[in-house]
């Protein structure tokens, strides 16, 4: 028995050496982790048990039967993070490019399967080349297997990709069908490269304007996270994870509650009384959420709108929130897309949402209309409604027309509304709406511009305070804005075992 135990640990000492010392030390080289060093970086101190070491191709045409590649290019298992298991699956760049054959994506597809009946996250590791052209239909039929499997996880276990490498053709896929992709500032993705788009159109690109990191996080929008590198993708895996339950029949784990909640008045200063001034939104945020920790997502896209992850009272929440220092805090295509994905997320997997609203509206203009702003605008509307988590807003100061409604309102099902007292919640401005109801009259005055200034003031005394919504119940409570956070926390408390019952249908089918 020695000897043959002896023989199984050299056999698994020469498979987890991948690609060999070259081609590790060139990967190093690059600055990049390898597909182990990924791993174990990742999961807890020796909680990493390796699954499917010695699986190999069948291929054998071009020299596929003899090739050397262990484990098939992917590293693949299970583990914990933070104490909570995980399946995990990292491509091996130093085995044939980390190119992906059957076996490779099956193997992948295996582990996502086990995530699914185990109930725990999914997170992939992308570093690969693309298809193995050698295995021909085969290589095909096993990226078919990860996608169908991604579709089957998708809403009931999370699902994080890290990009730190690249990520062509077919296999980008993947990570556009999971919830979240972290890519590296050393990573591309792309369907096509800059040398088959100059073969086809003539168009000159480099990979980085094609598919870098900050073209996905900016232009795009196909990314959530961009970081420098591997190291940085692994923390941000990590933290995100930890705002997470382990599928969507659990909630999230309650941790390292920050019970301060008295009084803070110097909220005051972050929020100016005139409207047309803008602020940095998430400086209010840092205020709401424990220890001021907020993880932003999407923070380089549609910057009109702020989301992302805090907790509060140690309870984890899902945070909306307008960006008046960009465009006004206006909704436009982008942001209706950004924010209702997010919410769609949060409500999958029973994470309360909170709601921040500071919006003169939904963008005007030929572009936004061609481009249907409708449609995506309606996006909002259908997830706040179909949402049945826990859902708390405040209106900090605008909130006009369909974006007061696209924003949470109480028509849309929000549990909880609160405004400050320098909110207006009107159909539209007061300079607007005094322009269409008192136009004949205000033509008429010997002084118009006088007579609009005191009608538009009329205008905002009748209808733009907190306090007419609220005698219609619209609004639950006008609340010294030094309070918030201490009203949402009492609301989580109170909102926590929150039951909503819907019409049995199979599913809704909401604008796309």
């Amino acid at each position: 028995m020695q000897q043959q135990v002896e023989q199984l640990n050299k056999a698994r000492f020469a498979a987890r050496q991948g690609g060999g010392e070259d081609r590790l030390a060139k990967q190093r080289d690059a600055g990049k982790m390898t597909a182990r060093e990924r791993v174990t970086a990742l999961v807890d101190e020796n909680s990493f048990t390796e699954v499917g070491l010695f699986r190999r191709n069948r291929t054998t045409a071009f020299g596929m039967d003899t090739a050397d590649m262990p484990a098939d290019g992917v590293v693949t298992g299970t583990g914990t993070v933070l104490g909570r298991p995980v399946h995990i699956a990292s491509q091996d760049f130093t085995v044939v490019g980390g190119s992906a054959g059957e076996v490779h994506s099956l193997k992948v597809a295996q582990m996502m399967d086990a995530a699914l009946k185990c109930g725990t996250p999914f997170v992939f590791i992308n570093d690969s080349g693309g298809a193995r052209v050698q295995e021909g239909i085969d290589s095909l039929h096993g990226y078919g297997a990860v996608f169908h499997t991604n579709v089957k996880l998708s809403g009931a276990v999370p699902q994080v990709s890290i990009i730190a490498g690249p990520c062509a053709g077919g296999a980008a896929y993947s990570p556009a069908l999971t919830d979240f992709i972290i890519q590296t500032r050393k990573a591309h993705m792309f369907i096509t490269g800059p040398g088959v788009i100059k073969q086809v159109t003539g168009e000159d690109v480099t990979a980085d304007k094609l598919g870098g990191a900050d073209t996905h996080m900016a232009v795009s929008g196909v990314n959530h996270f961009v970081v420098d590198d591997d190291a940085q993708a692994i923390l941000v895996a990590q933290k995100l994870l930890s705002y997470l339950p382990q599928n969507n029949t659990e909630d999230p784990p309650i941790i390292d509650p920050d019970p301060y909640v008295e009084h803070d008045p110097s909220i005051y200063d972050l929020v100016p009384t005139d409207g047309n001034k803008g602020y940095d939104v998430r400086t209010v945020i840092a205020r709401i959420v424990d220890h001021e920790d907020f993880l932003e997502v999407q923070a380089g896209y549609a910057t009109n709108i702020v989301i992302g992850f805090g907790r509060v009272n140690g309870r984890s929440v899902g945070i909306v929130a307008n960006q008046p220092q960009v465009m006004a805090g206006v909704l436009d295509i982008n942001s209706s897309d950004k924010a209702s994905r997010f919410i769609r997320f949060c409500n999958a997997f029973n994470i309360p949402l909170v709601t921040l609203v500071d919006v003169p509206g939904f963008l005007p203009g030929v572009a936004q209309e061609a481009g249907g702003i409708i449609r995506h605008g309606a996006k909002m509307l259908y997830a706040y409604a179909a949402a049945t988590v826990p859902k708390i807003t405040v209106v900090l100061r605008k909130a006009y027309g369909g974006a007061y409604l696209a924003m949470c309102s109480k028509d849309m099902g929000a549990d909880t509304v609160y405004a400050w007292p320098t909110a207006e919640i009107a159909v539209m401005g007061a300079e607007g709406a005094a322009a269409v109801v008192f136009r004949k009259e205000i033509e008429a005055a010997d002084d118009p511009d006088a007579r609009r200034a005191e009608l538009v003031q009329e205008y905002k005394d009748t209808y733009s305070t907190p306090f007419v919504a609220a005698s219609r119940g619209l609004v639950d409570d006008v609340i010294d804005p030094a309070d918030t956070r201490r009203y949402i926390a009492m609301q989580l408390e109170i909102l926590v075992n929150k039951r909503e019952l819907r019409p049995a249908k199979k599913h809704g089918l909401g604008p796309v």
